[in-house]
């Protein structure tokens, strides 16, 4: 398991003024939410639902298949620990740099794991292939086409596409129907990043029926707690008022930070959301600038050396006001 997600901000105690770790949209209001769970105060009196059948149904009805195509859990995470659970013992090929819980839940499961870099590149005896699309951290999306090519010419293989991030991009993803119909996808979402909640713990899987009775096979009661459940229901509930990503202005600020950083000798990659992959140059350490940037001007960025196939030298960041941006660039010049 590896040491150090984004958003370590509970590190800092009240240092931090701007939180550019975090890859969730920082302009969600969450008074609503909180004042529909102010008033129920049973909650945390019973147990929840052992299966949280309810919110599948839900979630069911807004992506167009059927209750059976969805199976929510605690979190994203622990879909993809509980899909590695199912698959234990196999091959898996991920597709690298890319979210770390992959590997972790792979190794726990006695995977046999491969990283590639690119799609052409799987290995021809991969069981399981992870694809994060929108990609984390170098915020690209993999164009339509390659996914269906993807899907099928390995109708033999297990292709987890984890979109926890497609409410952030404009480009095209693949949808819930394809997936089911499709047979070998297991697409997950993730309440967290639509709706900006990453303390309720919501996320799901969907895909055909008989590949999720298996993943389900594997998981325990009650993982979704009362809390949880009821305030996915109330923010499904108010529709548009709850998501309040604008995926466009975003990525438009996204480009203009990056120019900005390029202009200040910062190596930086192409994205497609609002969050950017940078390289500071020569042998200067992305740690080092993280501890300053928090320490004088409180500021934190996501030091990104501990992702496969990156260095010391990466980091990441995700967009905040143009304001707070052009306070990043001035200050990560300073320290230059």
């Amino acid at each position: 398991m590896i040491e150090g997600h984004g958003d370590d901000i509970y590190r800092y105690g009240g240092k931090v003024k701007y939180n550019f770790s975090s890859n969730i949209c920082a302009s969600a209001c969450l008074g609503e939410v909180m004042q529909y769970l102010a008033n129920l105060p049973e909650l945390p009196g019973s147990y929840p639902e052992p299966y949280p059948a309810s919110l599948e149904a839900k979630i069911a009805e807004m992506e167009d298949v059927a209750p059976e195509n969805v199976m929510v859990t605690n979190g994203a995470t622990e879909a993809i620990y509980l899909v590695a659970h199912a698959m234990t013992g196999s091959v898996s090929a991920i597709v690298s740099p890319t979210f770390s819980e992959y590997e972790d839940a792979c190794r726990l499961y006695h995977h046999t794991v491969r990283h590639v870099n690119c799609l052409s590149a799987l290995p021809a005896d991969a069981d399981v292939i992870w694809l994060c699309n929108p990609n984390n951290p170098t915020g690209k999306v993999t164009p339509i086409s390659e996914l269906r090519s993807l899907v099928a010419q390995n109708p033999g293989r297990l292709c987890v596409i984890d979109q926890a991030y497609a409410d952030y991009t404009l480009c095209r993803v693949l949808d819930a129907r394809e997936a089911v119909n499709s047979g070998n996808v297991i697409l997950l979402g993730s309440f967290t990043k639509r709706y900006s909640v990453p303390g309720l713990r919501v996320g799901y899987a969907i895909g055909n029926a008989r590949l999720l009775d298996i993943v389900r096979a594997c998981r325990m009661p009650w993982s979704v707690s009362n809390i949880a459940i009821s305030a996915a229901h109330f923010l499904m509930s108010m529709g548009g008022r709850a998501a309040s990503i604008d995926a466009g202005a975003l990525h438009i600020e996204a480009l203009r930070l990056s120019d900005a950083l390029r202009d200040a000798g910062i190596e930086v990659a192409d994205t497609d959301c609002n969050f950017i992959l940078c390289r500071l140059p020569g042998s200067r350490s992305a740690c080092e600038l993280k501890e300053w940037l928090v320490d004088n001007h409180g500021m934190l960025i996501r030091d990104a050396s501990n992702f496969h196939g990156l260095g010391a030298q990466h980091f990441r960041v995700a967009v905040q006001s143009p304001e707070a941006d052009d306070l990043l660039v001035n200050a990560i010049k300073e320290w230059m």
